[in-house]
């Protein structure tokens, strides 16, 4: 006797499809409003459909091809061109699969799914729009779930995302097939928004919370992006380089919130699979010998995770990856991610000659002030690093980070009263 699906099997196929199914509507139609309420008809009725005549052979093509006639009786009935057929004609088109969902699936998805979310993360969208859309038109969560992860009102989150979705409609977005240069771009476009959404939750102390899922989500979307394109050594470098920052996520803060740092951290509670994981997708992107800073950033991370004490850490291997990462993508909070190295390997004082360039562009960055106070502290410069702490306190992200800091100045000032007593 056939075993019965599992109670939630219809969410899990449609959340799986929807990807997909977008993007192609979205091409189809040009109009991401309208892809995405076709595609929330086609739902509607598998839901309906599903249970009593079974899942399809392939639930995206049939999602596509019931959203494709959703959105023409739509646009039809809005220019009153025809009636809608009767309810159960419908019923019978759908469950037949009839050639039209092959001639649907015969496009190039790969593309469609690449262009839906090139699309979300759309140049002329703030960052924090971004996101929204793409964790609203590519993940499909709710509303209320989005604004829960951005500790916003739910009307502030919908504004948010109708104002994205309308510079989206204003924008003249190609929807031709990109050649490699437009697709190596799209490529770092979408890279860029995966790791921000990642990032969103890689700050939240608490694993349980809806921010906090965003991690998942991130990894979620870029096993997608692999699926589709297994030789693109970058997406093995962003896959690879989340699971391994991920992998410390029970680790990262104490019971109250506070973060804890790297070398502090009980390296059993580290997810071994993920770091396996991590490893050989990155002896995979090496073999293509086309490094990119999402590769170097994550063989910086998998050097910590070999590790197995904070002492065995290379620190030699590090430094030259960062070198290498400032070549290929320069910033000032790369230079400052090398300070600790060069900490490790020359001291203090050949660290903070590094950063000291970096005062003005870093001035506004948490942990510049974090990491010069450190500094300072250790070569015995109280004054000025109490002034760089109280500098990061007030830039702290958190509360569990400002708390962090704060602990750590009234430590400096303690010892100080006590020196001078």
């Amino acid at each position: 006797m056939a075993q019965p699906p599992e109670p939630d099997w219809i969410e899990k196929r449609l959340v799986g499809a929807r990807p997909q199914a977008v993007a192609a509507l979205l091409r189809y139609f040009r109009d991401l409003d309208l892809a995405e309420e076709a595609f929330q008809d086609a739902c509607l009725r598998a839901l309906k459909s599903w249970p009593r005549n079974g899942p399809p052979r392939d639930a995206a093509s049939w999602l596509i091809m019931v959203g494709h006639n959703a959105a023409i009786d739509h646009k039809r009935r809005q220019a009153r061109l025809t009636a809608l057929p009767d309810e159960a004609l419908i019923s019978d088109r759908e469950d037949t699969e009839p050639d039209m969902a092959e001639r649907l699936d015969a496009a190039d998805y790969r593309d469609d799914i690449l262009r839906l979310l090139f699309v979300c993360c759309h140049p002329d969208l703030p960052a924090t729009q971004q996101i929204a859309l793409a964790l609203r038109i590519v993940s499909g969560l709710s509303v209320p779930r989005i604004a829960s992860a951005f500790l916003v009102a739910e009307r502030a989150m919908e504004q948010r995302i109708t104002r994205a979705k309308a510079r989206i409609a204003n924008a003249e977005i190609p929807f031709e097939t990109p050649g490699p240069k437009e697709r190596a771009e799209r490529f770092a476009v979408v890279s860029a928004m995966l790791y921000l959404v990642f990032n969103e939750g890689y700050i939240d102390a608490n694993p349980a919370s809806e921010r906090a899922r965003l991690c998942g989500e991130a990894i979620r979307l870029a096993r997608l992006m692999l699926r589709l394109f297994p030789c693109e050594p970058e997406i093995l470098g962003l896959m690879a380089l989340m699971l391994l920052q991920h992998s410390r996520q029970r680790a990262r803060f104490d019971e109250t919130g506070a973060p804890i740092l790297l070398e502090d951290q009980d390296r059993s509670l580290w997810n071994q699979r993920r770091i396996a994981e991590a490893l050989a997708m990155i002896d995979e992107a090496m073999l293509y010998r086309q490094p990119g800073p999402y590769q170097i950033q994550a063989a910086i991370a998998a050097q910590h995770a070999r590790a197995e004490r904070p002492e065995d850490t290379d620190w030699v291997g590090i430094d030259r990856l960062y070198e290498a990462l400032e070549r290929h993508a320069p910033s000032p909070v790369v230079t400052l991610n090398r300070s600790v190295a060069v900490w490790k390997l020359f001291g203090a004082e050949a660290a903070l000659e590094m950063i000291a360039p970096l005062a003005e562009p870093l001035d506004g960055y948490f942990y510049f002030h974090g990491v010069r106070g450190n500094l300072l502290e250790r070569l015995g410069r109280n004054s000025e690093a109490r002034d760089a702490l109280g500098r990061a306190i007030a830039l702290a992200n958190t509360a569990a980070e400002a708390a962090h800091i704060r602990q750590h100045l009234d430590q400096l000032n303690a010892e100080q009263a006590n020196d001078a007593s």
